[in-house]
């Protein structure tokens, strides 16, 4: 059914949740994985408007991404990566329109990732790179939240107290 996924992160929990939902449907329809992470610039997707110019850092961005590729390797060890047929890219770019153009590209069959649930008026001001993808993904997306604490999945306790309805 599915034989290239594609899994964005962001290094966040959900990331990493989907990362784990990911590598269960890999292994179960033998499909590969490819892993990536979009470095944004920051001075662009940042506070500055057009009508600023402020140069970048020497070497910022050449840090950014292997700081990005450092951690995607710490992701998947070695023999994981054999197994799932597994890879890692470092891309640039606005992060949806970044990883809508990559699944086009490399004809991903489903894309997996995480999603931080943010509601009001948070979801309002920093958007959704997920609604994003959704909205335009070439493929089925499987969003992904991080998995709840404990303490909320506990079930309730038990009331001794029956009620009876007539």
């Amino acid at each position: 059914m599915f034989t290239r996924i594609l899994v964005p992160t962001d290094f966040s929990e959900p990331s990493e949740a989907a990362l784990e939902y990911a590598k269960g449907l890999a292994a179960r329809f033998g499909a590969s994985l490819r892993l990536v992470h979009v470095v944004e610039d920051p001075i662009v997707t940042g506070a500055f408007g057009a009508e600023t110019y402020v140069p970048e850092p020497i070497g910022f961005s050449a840090a950014l991404r292997a700081d990005a590729e450092q951690r995607l390797a710490t992701l998947l060890p070695p023999a994981e990566r054999e197994r799932l047929r597994a890879t890692t890219e470092v891309l640039s770019g606005p992060s949806a329109s970044t990883i809508v153009n990559a699944a086009r590209e490399l004809g991903v069959d489903l894309i997996v990732m995480g999603t931080h649930g943010r509601t009001g008026v948070v979801h309002a001001l920093m958007g959704s790179v997920t609604e994003r993808v959704v909205r335009s993904a070439p493929c089925p997306v499987l969003t992904v939240h991080a998995p709840l604490p404990a303490a909320v999945v506990e079930p309730l306790p038990v009331s001794t107290t029956a009620f009876v309805v007539v």
